[in-house]
């Protein structure tokens, strides 16, 4: 069921790509995005199952959806689908980089070129592709960029989750970038940094312990959950709301982290 979080008039009609959105944070966004009366394009790669549950949702809602598969790690698909989904809606008002993982815990000391390179194109190349694909679309109206960085950019991860934690720095950074060079054109560039999130991304590479560990430095005395992370989407998705927020990273994190 999708929580109420009212209504943005400025966000009814809108086209935003979601990537990522089949679990976790990202079908949260689609189906919040849906209840606004946006049209959303819904990627994934291997979730398919979930993320026509994630669709059929939105259109139960009365909103509009569309799917697009792509695996993130692969530039060309990628593009591809970016392409795929502004022709299926019409255009594209907005892009949400969600897509993203760990791909698995290993300290620095152990890291191959190759773990190098998955981590780095699934989280920091995907990106900068996803973006350059959708702006020629965003550029036409004017638009928004929100991409999903993390508590881990700051803090320097841990337990393995260094080289993840680091390629969410680039995307922090690439935040701040491109929305110096992207503003001139009407679009307007922010980020999401979620802090521990009780989603599959911690079924598949956290253990109970760990999980333990980190809900012991939150201050709130809870783990987050993906609806605690839409409403920071939406206000940046507004331009009523955040027309003068500029290349920004709100932390959405329970206070384990207060830069």
């Amino acid at each position: 069921m999708t929580q109420s979080y009212g209504k943005l008039p400025d966000l009814e009609g809108q086209r935003v790509l979601i990537t990522g959105a089949s679990t976790g944070i990202g079908a949260a966004l689609a189906r919040a995005f849906g209840a606004q009366g946006a049209k959303v394009a819904v990627h994934y790669n291997s979730s398919g199952e979930a993320a026509e549950a994630v669709a059929r949702d939105i259109e139960a809602d009365g909103g509009t959806a569309v799917l697009v598969r792509a695996d993130v790690s692969d530039s060309g698909a990628l593009a591809a689908a970016v392409v795929e989904a502004a022709e299926a809606l019409g255009g594209l008002d907005g892009l949400i980089n969600n897509a993203g993982g760990m791909v698995k815990r290993i300290p620095y000391a152990e890291a191959t070129d190759e773990d190098y390179d998955r981590i780095m194109d699934l989280n920091a190349r995907s990106i900068v592709v996803a973006s350059k694909a959708a702006l020629p679309y965003l550029k036409k109206q004017g638009g928004y960029v929100i991409n999903t960085t993390s508590v881990a950019a700051r803090n320097g991860a841990g337990g393995g989750a260094g080289l993840y934690g680091s390629s969410k720095a680039f995307v922090s950074n690439v935040t701040r970038g491109m929305a110096k060079e992207w503003i001139g054109d009407g679009i307007r560039v922010n980020a999401v940094a979620p802090g521990v999130i009780a989603t599959p991304f911690h079924e598949r590479y956290s253990t109970q312990a760990q999980l333990d560990a980190m809900l012991a430095t939150i201050p709130q005395g809870r783990l987050g959950v993906a609806e605690d992370c839409v409403g920071a989407y939406l206000f940046l998705a507004s331009k009523a709301l955040s027309g003068f927020v500029i290349g920004q990273t709100i932390e959405v994190n329970g206070g384990q982290l207060m830069p």
